[in-house]
């Protein structure tokens, strides 16, 4: 098994590593500045550009998903890429001297790629959680020859979710010739590869462009301790430790509690870190690798750290005084303007959130780059480049935006006061009576003090070598503030409103959850940054003299050593303690809880093509209702209700089909049946244990009657509907 799955990973490794290669010239162009040519983000660019380019063939009903045209439009990629690197000289570097650190970060990208697909394989079932939703949107796409794509828990309708990730994935999945119950795992283990690999490149490139004629060594260091705070790292929530537990949900100040080392580590549970302030939610990247709920805030990961790239390079090139003219120059401001609002579309269409949190890093990126031009025009230029990148957005999303449908329902106000509560609502702004919370300091302090001291250290810093002053600034401090003043307004935001969503006690969870897990990101690049900065200028005097510095960093040592701990408890207590080799197939488990369904689901993904409507049992969220769904990709009448009420915007919407399913499985009367049949175009019948345990008066001789056998193994059967 375990030699099956190695090849699995290398076949994985190798279809990415080649869409990257073929993107090399266009990405060389756009990082022209950076040490490493932006090499690592070759492979996000080419993923992002043939993703969309298949999308939107798809939903222009050109070109059908289907593997052989997804070669084809990796084929003209590749002619234009080859053109690129003809014509465009920043694209024809040398590849000899640049070698070294190509293959230092593939190795490394191989590496990480590596090691959590043999984490994953020690617990690889697609179950539990969110991950039934999850497999089932890629299941669906995969199935789907034209875009929108089906919704499989409420047919006949498009999935009203952001979506693109899990289609990225559905790409790769055809491209790489592997079923999707192996891909799901290596999609989870690729997105912290390529997190790993981008968060070294930004902050190394950062170092070097700031130390110029240092050792090489040092921006390297500086990178790897990046990745690691931004892919491992947890928060201070693990000084918890050391004391004896608190009660789970109702955390107490660690300094309220017996301090007990020797009984370390106090059954500590992971998931308390991402639910430590009452009612919400504040994740990070190493929790959603553990976790393993392919989501979009953890499918938006690499196009995130890509856009922070091409916001860095855009600063780089201003420095350099790259030419700004040319719209068609790849290295052009104007160019990457456009492929700014791209990657917003992109992120918007896979995580909603980001492309709003990035739109806002690329205003004011914008605005501090044309504000140092000194051009007297700079205010029409700054509206200008900022309407250009909301048109561009506004096309690149439209076809996304012609099927969805946003299920928010506005913006809630905190602690409104009564005047405004008896009023109700004004415009988008909501004003409802007991919604007042609001995050302990104390709180706050375990989720962000690890950053939050160095973010002090680092403006004390500057205040006092530098006065604090723009001019003074070198431009990678300057990039640092800018991450560091969003992701703490990112923190700040749900202190005061929330989106409104259908969770009446966690109204702030969503919206704090999408908003902090993005501050962790720039948080975490910010940190790596400074504590190898503050080093290298304290370096002298932390050895000669410094014995409060001495203790500073005795300080900043074991909080991150702090931090470095969650990896540990949290990888050992979901894996098993990576004990038992299960594998990467994520549908196994099936063989032990329904192993008659299990053999009748390959059935299907077999024999059964294209995406008729199968009938099953439906069930309520985060149960096993709606196994067939999800691991098929055909659409059923109704899966988990919960989900389709929050992307609906109402109960109302898909609660008649419940007891419309019912009848379906247990009403005598035949014309009844057909009439339901005929409503939602049920073409096949699914009955397994959990139908049966759930409608117990289960009328297989009205199936036979209406229709016949076409599958049975023990206890369940499929039921071919006549189409009359």
């Amino acid at each position: 098994m375990f030699l099956q799955d190695l090849i699995s990973v290398l076949q994985w490794w190798a279809t990415i590593f080649v869409v990257g290669i073929i993107f090399v010239p266009i990405t060389n162009s756009i990082f022209s500045t950076f040490l490493d040519k932006g090499y690592v983000f070759a492979k996000i660019i080419g993923i992002a550009f043939v993703s969309y380019c298949v999308f939107i063939l798809g939903f222009l009903k050109i070109l059908p998903f289907e593997t052989q045209n997804i070669f084809l439009i990796i084929g003209i990629f590749l002619l234009i890429n080859l053109f690129i690197r003809k014509k465009n000289p920043l694209s024809n570097i040398k590849i000899k001297s640049l070698l070294p650190i190509f293959i230092f970060e593939e190795c490394m990208f191989l590496a990480i790629l590596l090691l959590w697909s043999f984490i994953h394989a020690h617990q690889p079932e697609i179950h539990g959680l969110e991950k039934y939703m999850d497999f089932g949107f890629i299941n669906s796409i995969l199935r789907t020859k034209y875009f929108p794509p089906l919704d499989m828990w409420f047919t006949p309708y498009p999935i009203n979710y952001y979506y693109f990730g899990h289609l990225i994935t559905a790409v790769l999945t055809k491209l790489s010739f592997l079923p999707s119950v192996i891909t799901f795992n290596l999609m989870l283990s690729t997105i912290a590869a390529i997190g790993f690999t981008s968060a070294f490149s930004i902050v190394t490139n950062l170092l070097y462009f700031l130390y110029k004629r240092c050792n090489l060594k040092i921006p390297i260091i500086g990178g790897l301790i990046t990745a690691f705070l931004l892919n491992f790292a947890g928060n201070l929530h693990t000084i918890y430790l050391f004391f004896t537990p608190y009660r789970n949900e109702n955390p107490v100040p660690f300094w309220q509690l017996i301090f007990s080392p020797a009984t370390f580590p106090n059954s500590y549970w992971y998931p308390n870190a991402t639910r430590f302030i009452h009612n919400t939610i504040h994740e990070f990247p190493i929790y959603s690798s553990v976790v393993s709920d392919l989501h979009g805030h953890f499918l938006d990961l690499p196009f995130t750290l890509l856009t922070i790239a091409v916001l860095l390079s855009l600063i780089f090139n201003q420095v350099k005084n790259f030419k700004k003219s040319n719209l068609f120059q790849i290295s052009s401001f104007k160019f990457k303007i456009v492929l700014l609002s791209f990657l917003l579309a992109i992120m918007y269409m896979t995580n909603a959130w980001d492309g709003i949190i990035y739109f806002l890093l690329t205003a004011i990126i914008i605005f501090l780059i044309q504000l140092k031009s000194k051009n007297k025009k700079y205010i029409i230029h700054i509206t200008c480049y900022i309407l250009l990148i909301l048109i561009g957005f506004f096309i690149f999303s439209l076809p996304f935006n012609l099927n969805f449908k946003p299920f928010a329902s506005g913006i809630g106000i905190l602690c409104a006061p009564k005047l405004l509560t008896d009023f109700g609502k004004f415009g988008p702004f909501i004003f409802e009576p007991n919604h007042c919370q609001h995050s302990p300091i104390w709180q706050l302090f375990i989720l962000y003090g690890f950053f939050y001291f160095w973010v002090v250290s680092f403006i004390v810093f500057l205040f006092k070598n530098l006065k604090l002053k723009i001019e003074n600034l070198s431009v990678s401090d300057i990039f640092i503030l800018i991450l560091i003043i969003l992701s703490t307004i990112l923190i700040v935001i749900p202190e005061f409103i929330y989106v409104k969503d259908i969770y009446p006690a966690h109204y702030r969870a969503n919206t704090m959850f999408k908003l902090v897990y993005q501050s962790f990101i720039m948080l975490s690049l910010s940190s790596g940054y400074i504590i190898v900065r503050l080093f290298l200028e304290y370096k002298s005097e932390i050895l000669n003299r410094g014995y409060w510095k001495f203790a500073y960093w005795l300080i900043g040592l074991l909080i991150f050593v702090l931090v470095s701990l969650y990896p540990y408890f949290a990888i050992n207590s979901y894996f098993g303690n990576i004990k038992v080799y299960s594998g990467l197939n994520g549908i196994n488990y099936l063989k032990t809880l329904y192993q008659d369904d299990y053999s009748a689901i390959l059935w299907i993904n077999k024999n059964i093509q294209g995406q008729p409507v199968i009938l099953e049992a439906q069930g309520d969220s985060y149960t096993d209702f709606g196994r067939v769904s999800t691991n098929t990709g055909l659409p059923t009448v109704l899966g988990w209700t919960v989900h389709e009420w929050l992307w609906r915007g109402s109960y109302g919407i898909p609660a008649p089909r419940i007891p419309e399913i019912a009848k379906m499985y247990e009403s005598q009367n035949l014309e009844e049946t057909k009439i339901l049949f005929k409503k939602y175009n049920v073409s096949l019948i699914f009955a397994g244990n959990l139908e049966r345990q759930k409608y117990l008066n289960l009328n297989e001789e009205k199936f036979k009657l209406l229709g016949k056998i076409i599958y049975q193994k023990g206890n369940t059967k499929i039921f071919k509907i006549n189409a009359k």
